[in-house]
């Protein structure tokens, strides 16, 4: 029995539950979230102040601030040998610098979208602090836009560079007058410059010197030097250009800081001769690459101890690829093979000479399953496995390791007429070029429905495995499942090599031109193409990079506008493409997204 007290007590605790959550304090919910940049409300010295003689600045903002990825976005022009060291202390952004500033300069401290707020992350974008040693504050600038080369996309960590040294040797030697940085748009603005005549040029530094002195590194030069005059001086972009498009991308009006200097980016052929890499990820196989393909002295390879039948070598169609096919056991067998290459190389002097080099290729097994093994098969590819083919297409077979010679006498190719089954002839060919590729030559009509049969250890490599039984039903797809592309080319006489591209701008087919003209593509599959015209100037039938050396530019190329063409089944499209025009492509300005 529960007591009168009791009873009472346990029927007030629902009440007092209730009485405690009324009276518990909650925190404020704080407002409407904060939307809006920090703000700067004072610096020593004053943003644009002149005759500075310290080696220090300090920005102070209304509230809190964090750095994001600093050393990257961080940039002074004209740059500083020794790049000056930024830091925050409270609200005070900290900018110290070893080195003796020049007299009489401009300089700009970039700092781009690296400021944002503590709590909400809001940037300051765009942000500069100017300063000059001199009486006068440079106020001129220089505009463009760069692109790279053969696909003129927007290239991404690239900076642009003034000389006001007019010297071919300034921009691999010395530091320049200013840079600035391409934005996510192509374009790029170099701002507080003096009047005077530059060079520009653009450049992915590699190596963070500000020089072009690395050959891989992609590099862009003005053909003539840059005339910076109040008369042609650009304004700063205006803040009612940006454009807010649905779901708050922001777009930037480029045409407004177009100023006409449009750089090419490209990247130099290389010169010299030297092994780039060898590679065993195969126990049989041994993959030797050379930067270029060999000339009058030619690549060489050698096992100490081992004969020559012990493997062979392919190469690939430029020679700049060697494959070492390894055929005795006892020898692929072993996890480390030294091996003895010789091969051209540019020395020190550019001299090319032969080079003898002992090289070390080692192969890892990966670990055994546990349990039974099954024997693996040997496993070919064929381009009918997907039941289809086109007219006037072949049969391949392709596998990872070199075919021994097959047995014809097993492999079996039948026409399908309604219930029947006709044997037809064929030619089995070996590719001159790969050995792990045939090519099944057989008259094969369009609509026509085929059976291809190749029993168990038909095909086999040359290290003993052989294939299981296989049977493929394909048909001949007629020609009016397909679509057609025809172009009309306006305006232009020269050598052209037009090539069709998919959305991913991977090259499907190209033809050449000699001189304007319709070129055709036919039997394409449903879908979008692009198609780029590549201007063959030196008529070598293939796409020219560019040489600052040789002060030549890259080839030009211009894209078929407005962009895509659709192609539909059992329809052809013509169109007239006006090659006026080079380096052309339209552009997809990039959205910039809030952060």
């Amino acid at each position: 029995m529960i007591s009168r007290k009791n009873k009472l007590f346990y029927l007030l605790i629902p009440f007092l539950i209730l009485i405690w959550s009324c009276a518990k304090i909650s925190a404020p919910s704080g407002g409407p979230k904060d939307k809006e940049p920090p703000v700067v409300v004072k610096s020593v010295p004053e943003n644009g102040s002149r005759n500075f003689r310290e080696k220090k600045l300090i920005i102070t903002f209304n509230e809190y601030v964090v750095l994001d990825k600093i050393n990257e976005k961080f940039m002074v022009s004209p740059p500083t040998s020794k790049k000056p060291t930024v830091y925050l202390r409270g609200k005070n952004l900290n900018v110290e610098f070893e080195d003796n500033l020049k007299d009489s300069t401009t300089y700009t401290f970039n700092f781009q979208d690296a400021i944002r707020d503590l709590n909400e992350g809001n940037i300051i974008d765009n942000f500069q602090f100017v300063i000059s040693t001199g009486s006068v504050i440079d106020s001129l600038s220089v505009t463009g836009k760069v692109f790279s080369a053969l696909n003129l996309n927007v290239p991404e960590n690239t900076l642009v560079l003034l000389y006001s040294n007019l010297s071919d040797s300034a921009v691999k030697k010395q530091l320049p007058d200013y840079l600035s940085r391409v934005d996510q748009n192509g374009s790029f603005r170099i701002n507080n410059v003096r009047e005077g005549k530059y060079r520009l040029y653009a450049l992915k530094d590699i190596d963070n010197s500000k020089n072009y002195n690395v050959i891989e590194e992609e590099f862009a030069f003005s053909d003539n030097p840059v005339e910076i005059t109040p008369e042609n001086n650009y304004l700063p972009v205006k803040k009612d250009t940006t454009l807010i498009k649905p779901g708050g991308a922001v777009i930037i009006d480029s045409s407004l800081i177009d100023s006409g200097n449009t750089l090419i980016l490209f990247a130099a052929q290389k010169k010299a001769h030297y092994l780039t890499s060898s590679d065993r990820k195969m126990p049989y196989l041994l993959i030797y690459t050379l930067s270029l393909p060999p000339d009058s002295l030619k690549f060489r390879f050698s096992i100490p101890g081992i004969g020559d039948k012990a493997y062979f070598m392919e190469k690939s169609r430029n020679n700049d690829t060697i494959k070492v096919w390894l055929t005795d056991s006892t020898l692929f067998s072993m996890p480390m093979i030294t091996t003895i290459v010789s091969y051209p190389f540019t020395d020190s002097t550019g001299i090319i000479v032969n080079r003898e080099d002992s090289v070390r290729m080692r192969y890892i097994a990966p670990r055994a399953p546990r349990g039974k093994v099954t024997r693996s098969p040997f496993d070919v590819k064929y381009n009918i496995s997907t039941g289809s083919i086109k007219p006037g297409q072949q049969i391949t077979l392709t596998s990872q390791t070199p075919f021994k010679e097959p047995d014809t006498s097993r492999i079996r190719l039948f026409e399908t007429i309604k219930e029947n089954k006709e044997r037809i002839a064929y030619t089995l060919i070996k590719d001159t070029t790969n050995v792990c590729r045939y090519t099944i030559l057989a008259k094969l009509t369009e609509g026509g429905k085929y059976l291809f049969i190749a029993d168990s250890a038909s095909l086999g490599n040359i290290y003993g495995e052989t294939c299981d039984s296989t049977g493929i039903k394909f048909s001949v797809l007629e020609s009016k499942s397909f679509g057609k592309m025809t172009l009309n080319i306006m305006n232009y006489k020269g050598p052209l090599i037009i090539q069709l591209l998919n959305n991913s701008e991977k090259i499907i087919s190209e033809k050449y031109l000699k001189g304007g003209g319709k070129v055709e593509f036919p039997l394409l599959e449903k879908g979008t193409y692009r198609v780029r015209s590549v201007f063959d100037l030196d008529g070598d039938g293939k796409w020219t990079t560019g040489d600052f050396t040789k002060r030549r530019q890259p080839e030009p190329v211009s894209y078929y506008f407005p962009g895509e063409i659709e192609i539909k089944v059992d329809w052809e499209v013509e169109q007239d493409w006006n090659l006026e025009v080079k380096n052309f492509k339209e552009q997809k300005l990039r959205d910039i997204k809030k952060r």
